[in-house]
């Protein structure tokens, strides 16, 4: 392992280690945004659900051209825009006073992720040997659980549901990160790829493409539901929790839970992925999906904290299952010729992170913290629409192989 590391690119390291720096303030404080909206701005449920939602609507509409973007840009200008962009957007949380202002600023938050992210995992694809990139990969997987486990912990004790001050934090941290990658840059220039050129894009072709897919359009809108699903955790979730006068401290409660959802990936995705991958790709992903249901119903029901964190891992295992399959189930479904199409595609079950706190909040104002079974009961059933998709999808996956296998073996004889 230690010769392996050893190899890895010193741009690569800045990534690994500034994405575990970067997810450690980010989340001290974005988690603890929709409480902070509700509890100290006195925003309704619904506003803080449009106002959290918003990140991930800006992301879903930019992520399908960022790989575009730097592509044509080069890597290096891309991700030294957009991460002072980033400090910059951080500072302006610290500085929010109203809600108009923290709804802009979210937008921008979820433009600059959009930008940076795709492009920061590119640029290790493109510096790192094929036989390196498996373990490249893991550890910025690794370094982003690391930064949650503790993260939360801290924001709590820096009062991040009543305060914007850790913003400030996480902007000076990101300011930092833009320093250091500019001095890496700067250093290792010769190794950086060259600029592309490449055609644009294009949104109605990829959909049509992907449209007449018989697998690909009923995985897309089954992991929408999966994703609508896990999106609850950081948003509904929270809020409930906070304003839930049944749990004495709720905000303490929700940090431990979401510090023992990183905890939990950290130790249960190697044996997660290594089981898994033994099944047929939409098997873990239907899985994952009754995981997430099943905790959202738990959630609900939960009159103690033991259930709370037997929920949270059950909700982490689901969350293993759907998002470390995903990229091989793609890769599996996918005609060779339009892979950068359908990853690109598949971005937008995103659509479910911009549902979830809208929904969420919904149901927040209409039935408040009190009546948890019908806050989580509808969410656990919208989270479970995606499993119908999903089977279809396995049915239609598994006969497209086989009669695939059997035109192989006329042709050979």
């Amino acid at each position: 392992m230690s010769q392996h590391l050893r190899h890895i690119h010193p741009l690569a390291w800045t990534i690994i280690l500034g994405t575990m720096f970067g997810r450690l303030v980010t989340s001290m404080s974005i988690p603890f945004l929709s409480i902070y909206l509700t509890q100290v701005l006195g925003a309704t449920h619904i506003q803080t659900g449009f106002t959290v939602a918003v990140s991930s609507l800006a992301g879903v509409m930019v992520s399908f051209y960022g790989g575009y973007i730097s592509d044509i840009i080069g890597r290096k200008t891309v991700m030294l825009i957009s991460v002072f962009c980033w400090a910059g957007v951080f500072f302006g949380f610290s500085a929010a006073q109203h809600l108009w202002v923290f709804f802009l600023v979210n937008t921008l938050n979820g433009l600059c992720r959009a930008v940076f992210e795709p492009t920061s995992r590119a640029l290790l694809s493109d510096i790192t040997p094929p036989d390196h990139k498996l373990l490249v990969f893991n550890l910025r997987y690794a370094a982003v659980n690391l930064g949650v486990v503790f993260g939360p912990i801290i924001g709590l004790q820096l009062g991040s549901a009543k305060s914007t001050f850790p913003f400030l934090i996480a902007g000076i941290v990101y300011i930092a990160y833009g320093l250091v990658l500019f001095l890496q840059f700067s250093v290792h220039h010769s190794n950086l790829p060259a600029r592309s050129v490449v055609q644009a894009p294009r949104l109605r072709e990829a959909m049509a493409t992907t449209g007449r897919d018989r697998v690909f359009l009923p995985v897309l809108l089954g992991t929408t539901f999966c994703v609508l699903g896990y999106g609850h955790f950081s948003s509904t979730l929270a809020q409930y929790l906070a304003m839930n006068t049944h749990f004495s401290d709720g905000r303490q409660l929700f940090s431990y839970m979401l510090s023992l959802n990183a905890v939990t990936v950290l130790v249960v995705q190697y044996p997660i992925v290594r089981t898994a991958s033994k099944f047929p790709p939409l098997i873990p992903l239907i899985l994952g999906n009754a995981c997430v249901a099943l905790s959202l119903l738990l959630f609900g029901v939960a009159g103690g904290v033991a259930l709370l964190m037997f929920s949270v891992v059950l909700f982490t295992i689901g969350e293993v299952l759907l998002f470390t399959m995903m990229d091989m189930l793609i890769d599996r479904i996918a005609k060779p010729e339009w892979k950068g199409t359908y990853f690109g595609t598949i971005g937008f079950n995103n659509f479910g992170n911009v549902m979830a706190p809208i929904f969420g909040g919904l149901l927040l104002d209409q039935f408040g913290a009190r009546n948890g079974p019908a806050v989580f009961i509808p969410l656990a059933l919208t989270t479970a629409l995606g499993l119908p998709f999903l089977i279809t999808a396995h049915r239609r996956l598994t006969a497209r192989e086989k009669s695939s296998a059997i035109s192989e073996s006329a042709i050979k004889l």
